[in-house]
């Protein structure tokens, strides 16, 4: 019986036992083979970096050897600088950094992108380069040296000790300390000697990109919980036995802010609201009530949420555009100031198409950007000046004057030019003063806004 048993299990056993070995063995082929195409990825990625950072300072050295009156080769320049730049940027995003401080050599990178973006696209007949531009240029010229050569030390090093960027992942993830911390030490030495740099000034169009808004700015006395909790009862209206819960958010930082929970047996799901602590200002509103199927049109949904600011405190806003999802509907709204449009100063509202009140509210840019008197200049050029610089096959639907901020974040007196050209609606904003083209939007033809 024994030897029957043997028989039959012993050569079972053997053949599971070779199963699994080959099993693992093919197991442990492919980990390698993903291991070995990671660690090409990464080197491949490192030693690109290295060499586009090189190319980086070469390039903007081309561009500053040229003479100062040569604006298309500036021009030319700015756009290899961009675009060598970018694809760095891109390289740096396809190595293990995430838990490795680079954000200084990231945030520079980006920066150069943007500046050289920037200047690259204006019309330099108008506006050539400026002597801090050129200034801006020589120092990251200098700046880009020092962190090629940076680079360059640590990829000899990686090369001539074999390194792998995989021992770099690991090291990184589990926080242990590597066999060998060349690479980790090289970046962190580029980092380190990029947040030692002088901040340049890059102008309003980059540094605006980069500026963080802070409700200290906003000015305003510091207001208490109980304050809080009067404001949020007026706003959600839910009548006297309505029951609120303050909640202070980064107490002691510059982004201290309260949010707002009302409930009521009336109403079946809680309302709450974001306020500033500095001042009180009401930054977000959200009714959380389900929403049901739509029964209104967008066009009384833009007439109801009009009346919801008005009653809120908020009159005389206009609605410049209204998208519908499935059902619901996000308007924006903008204010006026003696019948300019002044687009910063916008907020948002959400109403739900089942009986078409507002379920959301978003006021950040309102509350960062408003302002009780703006000094508005008079259109330089009449309005049919203004339409004469259109494309002729624009087909006009309505116009308006428009405070905006162009992508240089300068703040300027346009005319609102609606239409349609090519199958699609858009709006075209023109300089007020020389006709030039600020700014280019596409709009949906659904809108219920009031796009005349």
């Amino acid at each position: 019986m024994y030897k029957r048993l043997s028989a039959i299990m012993f050569p079972l056993t053997a053949l599971l036992l070779l199963g699994a070995l080959v099993w693992g063995y093919q197991e442990n082929q492919e980990k390698n083979s993903i291991l070995i195409k990671a660690e090409n990825q990464y080197q491949r990625a490192f030693h690109d970096l290295s060499f586009h950072v090189e190319r980086l300072h070469g390039e903007l050295g081309n561009t500053l050897a040229v003479n100062t009156t040569s604006n298309g080769r500036h021009r030319k320049g700015l756009v290899n600088v961009w675009r060598i730049t970018s694809e760095a940027q891109n390289e740096i995003n396809q190595l293990p950094l995430t838990l490795l401080p680079f954000s200084e050599t990231e945030e520079f990178l980006s920066k150069i992108a943007n500046f050289s973006y920037k200047a690259a696209v204006r019309d330099f007949t108008k506006k050539p380069l400026t002597e801090g531009e050129m200034a801006n240029l020589k120092t990251l010229y200098e700046n880009s040296a020092e962190i090629s050569k940076d680079l360059q030390t640590v990829q000899d090093k990686v090369i001539g000790k074999k390194l792998r960027w995989m021992d770099v992942e690991t090291a990184l993830a589990t926080e242990q300390k590597a066999e060998d911390n060349t690479i980790i030490d090289g970046f962190k030495t580029v980092d380190k000697r990029v947040a030692a740099y002088p901040e340049l000034d890059y102008g309003p169009s980059v540094a605006s990109i980069y500026a963080k808004r802070s409700v200290k700015k906003l000015g305003g006395k510091p207001v208490t919980g109980e304050q809080i909790k009067a404001k949020a009862l007026k706003f959600a209206g839910l009548g006297g036995k309505a029951q609120v819960k303050i909640q202070e958010n980064g107490k002691g930082t510059e982004w201290a802010s309260y949010t707002a929970n009302v409930t009521s047996a009336d109403h079946k799901e809680p309302v709450s609201m974001d306020f500033t602590a500095e001042g009180g200002l009401l930054i977000s509103y959200n009714d959380n009530r389900e929403v049901g199927p739509a029964k209104v049109s967008m066009k009384q949904a833009v007439e109801k949420a009009g009346k919801f600011l008005e009653k809120k405190g908020y009159p005389g806003m206009t609605a410049v555009s209204a998208d519908r999802y499935d059902n619901l509907g996000n308007l924006t709204f903008v204010s006026s100031q003696d019948g300019v449009l002044i687009y910063p100063e916008k907020l948002t509202v959400r109403v739900g198409l089942d009986t078409g009140e507002a379920t959301g509210f978003q006021a950040s840019d309102y509350v960062h950007e408003h302002k009780e008197k703006r000094e508005l200049p008079k259109p330089q050029l009449s309005l049919a000046e203004a339409r004469a610089m259109l494309n002729p096959e624009f087909k006009e639907l309505y116009n308006r004057l428009a405070w905006i901020e162009n992508e240089d974040a300068v703040e300027l007196l346009t005319y609102e030019f609606g239409g349609k050209i090519n199958g699609s609606q858009f709006r075209i904003y023109l300089n007020a003063a020389d006709g030039n083209e600020e700014a280019v939007e596409q709009i949906r033809t659904s809108s219920g806004a009031q796009d005349k």
